[in-house]
């Protein structure tokens, strides 16, 4: 096999087996309520950025970086309410302030536009 073929082979093999590691630890804590939360925000933004695509790149990332943003937001506010790490709080606070104002600006920006 080539060295190049090989390496990614074995890259491949080594991501599909720390696949499944990521999966037995979410199902160890499967019955935590902060991995469920984040799951739950992580699932909503994924699905919220699944978009029909315009063609206009600027419209394009607009309408991605909304739900992209939403979702910064939904993962701070957990971990605001179940972190404890100050300096992480006070990081998460920031997000949301930034990411608010962010998404008022994308959303004004795409009206008036049309978008």
């Amino acid at each position: 096999m080539a060295p190049f073929s090989y390496a990614h082979h074995h890259e491949a093999e080594e991501q599909h087996e720390g696949h499944n590691h990521h999966e037995e630890a979410s199902q160890q804590h499967a019955n935590d309520p902060a991995v469920a939360a984040y799951q739950a925000a992580n699932d909503k933004m994924h699905e919220d950025m699944a978009m029909s695509f315009t063609g206009n790149p600027d419209v394009d990332f607009a309408k991605g970086m909304i739900p992209h943003h939403e979702g910064a937001i939904a993962m701070a506010e957990i971990v605001l309410q179940y972190g404890e790490d100050e300096k992480i709080r006070q990081l998460a606070e920031e997000i949301i302030a930034a990411q608010e104002s962010e998404i008022a600006f994308l959303k004004e920006w795409l009206d008036e536009k049309r978008h």
